[in-house]
């Protein structure tokens, strides 16, 4: 266990990195881009997050595992700061989490030089929209017309 007198913000950020997201927990919060920033100003942490989208019902869940995962370390001395302005975009998830959305079959957010959603399972662009509304609002439903799978997609925000 390590000493609020001896806290970094390098040990907060891995910290945040085992805390997963409630919805896609193949994903850490970190991998998302929700957490924009650590400040550690003496022995006081401050956490700056931002959901994905306003209403976000992981928010709370989010919070509390942020809460948990610090004090399981020791500690104690907190403050959790919901930023909304940047709004979240899908650009700020890491290079890790779009291949951790592939191996977890959820094909990830195009990129800005992409123009078909692949299929995660054979990855064929050969796909159709299903629905607009998956197992999450941040997702939508997909299915590829060469090996017939649905799956997940990541929406681009």
């Amino acid at each position: 266990m390590i000493t609020e007198k001896n806290i970094s913000k390098e040990i907060i950020w891995k910290w945040l990195e085992e805390i997963p997201d409630p919805e896609i927990p193949v994903l850490s919060i970190v991998d998302l881009g929700i957490v924009k920033n650590v400040i550690v100003n003496d022995n006081r942490v401050e956490i700056i997050i931002t959901s994905t989208y306003s209403g976000c019902p992981a928010m709370d869940m989010i919070k509390i595992n942020i809460k948990m995962t610090m004090a399981k370390y020791g500690l104690q001395q907190l403050k959790i700061t919901e930023q909304l302005s940047p709004a979240w975009t899908t650009d700020w998830m890491n290079e890790e989490a779009r291949q951790k959305l592939i191996a977890y079959g959820i094909a990830p957010p195009l990129l800005k030089n992409e123009h078909s959603v692949k299929c995660p399972q054979c990855h064929s662009t050969n796909t159709r929209l299903i629905s607009q509304f998956g197992s999450t609002p941040c997702k939508s439903l997909y299915q590829c017309n060469d090996c017939k799978e649905p799956f997940d997609y990541f929406k681009c925000h």
